[in-house]
């Protein structure tokens, strides 16, 4: 697929991407007219001794902006009304870094070392980027055509493919959250991209199990014989192609999720073939539809780029994408209550075959 791929500096020294469709977009000449502060230091990771595990504390987040009116919108492109965060009066798909990361690589001089003989701090290098798929505001990913999706992948694979070379970056992981039941706090259709410091608990559980597999079978792939046998049984697939399989866990956390995996192993978004780029949209879409139709409304979701860390057991790593929503009912939520909050042990409402069941049903 042929991109034209700009790179811009907004007025506080953040960097922008347009990923566009067509050449000749002319985007690189609409500057950033805005004065802006500088970007925040880096959040603080503090170590949590208890659980082995780094908790970030980033406070200038506190002050991000939380749904605006849609005139008002820092993703939608500028307009002689209001300059947002996209220069340019149109755009495909863009990236830029976040006004208010997680992670980033600037360093407050003052940074604390220690907090306790038992939690060391340090700083939370890293990158935290905004992916917005349309200039559309009233748009949803589920309405893309598969062109944009397979813009939006060769986005994400160029981020992912960046991101991974910076100093210290462990894992890259994009993602997309929408509906204010899960806490979205711009309507536009966008996502996010992680470069975590650190690795994350759940992929350092699932490398753990990962390996033990490993071990026990001579190498074999976890990920791979789990998605075999899925394909095997066929009773919680919801639908597949030539290169993807979309189906519900048979241990899933949530009312619905699902997992899109490719049929062949590979650590990353970058590694996926041209063919396997186009295939995921149109099955991706599919999917999301789906989940709209389950009950006749927008279904909050999350839907999460499980990618190979960038050092050790890189090699375990299989790419695929989880898609869940909190809704277990038309007008009901699954709150993380006592279990799931308090324990991290997770108490399911719906049989995973039953949603598998209603997720093909909804077609």
């Amino acid at each position: 697929m042929s991109l034209t791929r700009t790179v811009v500096r907004l007025s506080d020294g953040r960097d922008l991407i347009y990923f566009d469709e067509a050449a000749g977009s002319g985007r690189a000449a609409y500057p950033d007219t805005r004065e802006l502060p500088p970007p925040p230091p880096a959040s603080q990771l503090r170590y949590d001794p208890l659980v082995d595990e780094w908790v970030a504390i980033a406070a200038h987040r506190q002050t991000r902006t939380f749904l605006p009116p849609s005139d008002a919108c820092p993703l939608c492109p500028t307009t002689k009304r209001f300059a947002s965060e996209i220069p340019a009066p149109s755009y495909d798909v863009v990236v830029f870094e976040n006004q208010f990361p997680s992670f980033s690589d600037r360093i407050a001089p003052d940074e604390i070392t220690q907090l306790t003989d038992m939690v060391p701090v340090k700083p939370g290098l890293g990158r935290c980027e905004v992916v917005c798929f349309t200039s559309d505001h009233n748009a949803a990913f589920g309405s893309l055509p598969p062109s944009r999706v397979r813009t939006v992948v060769e986005a994400l694979a160029d981020r992912t493919a960046e991101l991974s070379g910076l100093p210290g970056v462990a894992q890259v992981f994009p993602f997309e959250n929408r509906g204010v039941e899960i806490g979205v706090t711009l309507h536009h259709p966008h996502g996010q991209i992680y470069a975590y410091p650190t690795v994350p608990p759940r992929t350092a559980a699932m490398l753990r199990a990962a390996a033990r597999h490993a071990e026990r079978t001579g190498g074999r792939n976890l990920y791979a014989d789990v998605l075999a046998a899925e394909q095997t049984t066929k009773v919680r697939v919801i639908a597949a192609n030539e290169h993807w399989t979309a189906y519900v866990p048979a241990a899933a956390r949530w009312p619905f999720e699902v997992q899109l995996a490719p049929h062949r192993q590979v650590p990353d978004l970058p590694a996926l073939t041209d063919a396997e780029r186009d295939a995921f949209g149109p099955l991706y879409l599919d999917v999301l539809r789906r989940f709209d139709g389950l009950f006749g409304k927008p279904m909050p979701y999350i839907s999460a780029w499980h990618q190979a860390v960038v050092g050790e057991g890189r090699e375990l790593g299989y790419l695929h994408l989880q898609l869940f929503s909190i809704r277990r009912a038309a007008d009901k939520l699954k709150y993380l209550a006592g279990s799931e909050s308090a324990m991290g042990a997770f108490v399911n409402d719906i049989v995973p075959e039953s949603a598998a069941r209603m997720l093909r049903d909804a077609a």
